[in-house]
């Protein structure tokens, strides 16, 4: 985080992003002796209700947070800077988003946690769209012009007031990743899921924390009388870019258990602040992430770490385990709205996954089957990225089968209702090994 007195003086001269939380109710003069190099703008954390009309001054500008401020309209001067592609303002007061605020360039909209009742027609009228993230506010629909939206890979609508999905959603070219839980869709819960056991939160050993997501902490706890440690997932109870944590509960209960869903065996009870928490199998220390998340480039493609090559035994592998799993949850009439390779544990040694964070999961309608397979679409179309992704990964020489670069090929056809379903990726990857 910089400092005011750093600004003054002039020792950010040269920086490309400047972070600034000072208890700020106006943009300090100063930054725009930034002009020239100034790529990202971070203000969040302070006391803003708008921004100032000659912030396209800040010409090279790329991308503004301000979350965490109380400003209750989106700026339409950010609608004026030139090379805007990413704008932030989670939980701030937002009611009104104006069109003309929406730059030309938009990429990525984060308005999560906000009391937006209504966007703009605009929002359509941004080719470059690709990630949508309005969780947690008040909205009933989605601008029509949405249905042309080309590049729209990514939304987050969780949490808001919709009682049915548009009829043009589904039919999105590039839509893979999508968040729609916590709304009055009527979609009823499955009759025959299992409750789990409870455990008493005196019975538990708690240890160390083993990680924190958006929606909880994870920490390290021991059953009285049980031989084998277990993690513990306290949930935050807010809002999330994903959506809320009840939904995720729901979503994860629902999976039940298979060997590449990282899934509860049982809820909390009894926490003396009243927080719910999930006891979940301790992964094994050698599974690792398989990517780090989207950077502010990337935008909707995570983040390899540099180097990685992947034998084509163990490229195989991990594409079918991963492939199973999602087959599974689509059975059970879960989609996991999430699927990434930031998402997946793995084993570098032996391809063995783990598919984890539910935070963006919903319950299918399983009683509307023609609009159940066209959400598994969405998800197939994320697979078919993360195999392609896994493709590019190969070890040059070790010949990858034909078959699997087809099967991604179906996987991304930009007309939905061509897309295989998982059952039929499942078999075709398992048949290769």
């Amino acid at each position: 985080m910089h400092t005011l007195d750093q600004l003054r003086s002039g020792a950010l001269e040269g920086i490309r992003r400047l972070d600034l939380s000072a208890d700020l109710t106006h943009l300090p003069p100063e930054v725009y002796g930034l002009a020239d190099t100034l790529e990202v703008l971070n203000l969040s954390n302070n006391r803003l209700t708008d921004l100032p009309h000659d912030l396209p001054r800040l010409h090279r500008l790329k991308v503004v947070f301000c979350s965490d401020n109380p400003f209750t309209h989106l700026p339409e001067v950010l609608g004026e800077c030139p090379a805007l592609e990413m704008v932030g303002f989670k939980a701030c007061s937002l009611q009104h988003v104006p069109g003309a605020a929406l730059p030309p360039k938009l990429r990525w909209l984060t308005l999560t946690d906000n009391a937006i009742e209504h966007m703009p027609p605009e929002l359509g009228q941004r080719p470059a769209l690709q990630k949508l993230m309005l969780a947690g506010n008040r909205l009933s629909a989605l601008p029509d012009t949405l249905a042309r939206a080309p590049n729209l890979e990514l939304l987050r609508v969780s949490a808001n007031r919709f009682t049915q999905l548009p009829g043009w959603l589904t039919e999105l070219p590039a839509l893979a990743w999508l968040a729609v839980a916590g709304n009055p869709l009527g979609w009823p819960a499955p009759a025959d899921v299992p409750p789990l056991r409870e455990v008493p939160w005196t019975q538990l050993q708690v240890g160390r924390l083993l990680g924190e997501g958006a929606s909880g902490h994870i920490h390290w706890v021991q059953e009285l009388g049980v031989a084998d440690a277990m993690a513990l997932k306290l949930f935050k109870g807010a809002v999330t870019s994903d959506g809320l944590p009840e939904h995720e509960q729901a979503a994860c209960v629902a999976a039940g258990q298979h060997p590449a869903l990282c899934t509860p065996t049982a809820q909390l009870a009894g926490h003396p602040q009243g927080q719910t928490g999930l006891l979940l199998p301790l992964i094994p220390p050698d599974f690792v992430n398989l990517a780090g998340p989207p950077s502010l480039s990337t935008c909707s493609r995570d983040v390899y770490a540099p180097g990685l090559q992947l034998a084509t035994p163990v490229l195989l592998r991990l594409a079918h385990t991963l492939a199973s799993a999602v087959a599974h949850l689509h059975a059970s009439g879960v989609m996991h709205g999430d699927l990434y390779a930031h998402n997946t544990l793995w084993q570098p040694a032996t391809g063995q996954a783990l598919l984890s964070d539910f935070g963006a999961a919903c319950l299918l309608p399983t009683h509307l089957p023609t609009l159940s397979r066209a959400l598994q679409a969405l998800e197939v179309l994320a697979f078919g990225h993360l195999l392609n992704e896994l493709l590019a990964l190969a070890i040059p020489g070790q010949p990858v089968p034909p078959v699997v670069s087809a099967l991604a090929q179906a996987c991304t056809s930009a007309t939905p209702a061509l897309r295989p379903d998982m059952v039929a990726v499942e078999q075709a990857l398992a048949a290769l090994l």
